[in-house]
């Protein structure tokens, strides 16, 4: 089997883009990891299908959008993925609208693109309730206040270290974690521990968050399936939306992420989270499979 591809970035966090639309496209958890793999195929954080809406939904929806990690499982959204897949959409002439509607795993979401080529993406309502991470919380914990504490082991020296931490989802799991020095902190270390702890039953996308002051903040990402990534969409969300429900952040913030900054606006309630943030072409190739 051969197929079109395109190689694309939001951010550094890369893709590679297939429209399923125009070409049959079946792949198995092994093709995806073949794609995925920075040696042997193409390279990529994820790989996401470009698909027909279901059926049931085509008045409606205009895309159906899939998103696979590079270890080849299958997740609910991703935000920098979805401003990659706007312009893909617009740029291969499978739509004219500036606002597309798209159901992914966890639900619809609206893509808008702007005058600057730049997307933004409405995010939906963040879901703070532990069960909808899934996040199996423990005796103590406060779900009024967002507050949690997990004990975690480091395996070479036994050293306990508790880990308190906001948790929210993006129609993805996101844990923040706030932290004064994010340069010197052990991301990869206690990222990795935390992305498949028991309490995650789905494993969990874990954000370190430093906060300069109410409008601006730096993060770095560990995320499940493909560890630190150059920047993560519904990772900045969550970050801000754990944030504005602290009271340390203002309703507009500039996330600083290592490859640029995405901005994101909540108004907290029944609003809807929006994220904008650049998306961009590197190049188009064919694979055999």
């Amino acid at each position: 089997m051969q197929l079109n591809f395109t190689k694309m970035h939001g951010l550094g966090n890369d893709f590679v883009v297939i429209d399923a639309i125009s070409q049959t496209v079946i792949l198995t958890t092994e093709q995806v990891r073949f794609i995925a793999d920075r040696r042997f195929g193409v390279g990529c954080d994820q790989l996401l299908l470009v698909e027909s809406p279901d059926p049931a939904h085509a008045e409606t929806v205009d895309f159906k959008y899939r998103i696979f990690n590079a270890d080849g499982s299958e997740v609910e959204q991703c935000g920098n993925g979805a401003r990659c897949f706007a312009r893909f959409v617009r740029e291969k002439k499978l739509t004219t609208k500036e606002a597309i509607v798209v159901e992914t795993f966890s639900g619809l979401i609206t893509l808008l693109i702007t005058q600057s080529d730049e997307v933004t993406v409405n995010m939906g309502i963040p879901i703070f309730a532990p069960e909808k991470l899934p996040f199996v919380t423990s005796v103590g914990d406060s779900q009024e206040d967002n507050r949690y504490t997990l004990a975690i082991e480091n395996a070479l020296t036994s050293e306990i270290k508790h880990i308190e931490f906001s948790a929210a989802s993006m129609g993805n799991p996101h844990i923040t974690i706030r932290v004064d020095d994010l340069d010197n902190y052990p991301v990869q270390e206690i990222g990795k521990i935390l992305e498949s702890h028991p309490s995650f039953p789905n494993r969990v996308n874990v954000g370190f968050m430093q906060i300069i002051d109410k409008h601006q903040i730096t993060l770095r990402v560990y995320e499940r399936g493909s560890g630190e990534t150059l920047a993560c969409g519904t990772g900045a969300c969550a970050a801000v939306a754990n944030g504005i429900s602290h009271n340390w952040l203002a309703e507009q913030v500039k996330v600083k992420l290592p490859a640029g900054n995405l901005h994101i606006q909540w108004q907290q309630g029944e609003h809807s989270l929006m994220m904008t943030g650049p998306a961009s072409f590197v190049y188009e190739g064919q694979i055999t499979l």
